[in-house]
């Protein structure tokens, strides 16, 4: 049997490449962590997706470090539309979720890379120098982890399945 149970609503579902093109596109999504106590933990983090991972920033002590470390198994989910649609009750959604492992990424010339990966997204346009002073005059504090995607489903509402549909018999 499958770790990851195969999502109830099928005809929802995005492809493989959608859901790519979402975490490659958002901004910002919700890490989902075994926290203090056997709660879960959920935090809204900035990211950027590459090659089948997930790299995220975070200082060097805090919860959601603490949590990564004590079981390394994490969800993270990106929510790319939630258009609300009062008249009938219900929102024209797009979401992600990505299913995987957590590593604290301790080789510098790796956690160089990644931090770049992530500066990269959130500005660019910005030039190498000034990325680089950024990360200079933050790295002493920086932690980056490492999420490796074991298993991603995306979903959509089933107006936005229905939609295609009608667009595609019109064609």
């Amino acid at each position: 049997m499958s770790t990851f149970r195969p999502m109830r609503r099928s005809a929802q579902q995005l492809t493989d490449a959608d859901a790519e093109e979402i975490l490659m596109s958002a901004t910002s999504g919700v890490l989902s962590v075994f926290g203090d106590g056997g709660y879960p933990y959920g935090v809204p983090l900035s990211y950027t997706y590459n090659g089948g991972k997930i790299y995220f920033h975070c200082a060097k002590s805090g919860h959601k470090l603490d949590a990564v470390r004590n079981c390394n198994k994490a969800s993270f989910c990106v929510i790319a539309q939630d258009e609300v649609v009062p008249e009938k009750y219900t929102t024209l959604f797009r979401s992600v979720i990505a299913f995987g492992r957590i590593r604290e990424i301790t080789d510098d010339s790796e956690m160089r890379r990644a931090i770049e990966l992530l500066a990269r997204r959130y500005n660019p346009m910005g030039s190498e120098e000034d990325m680089n002073t950024e990360i200079d005059k933050e790295y002493d504090r920086l932690c980056m982890l490492e999420m490796t995607v074991e298993h991603m489903t995306g979903k959509e509402a089933i107006e936005i399945v229905r939609n295609k549909k009608i667009k595609k018999d019109q064609t």
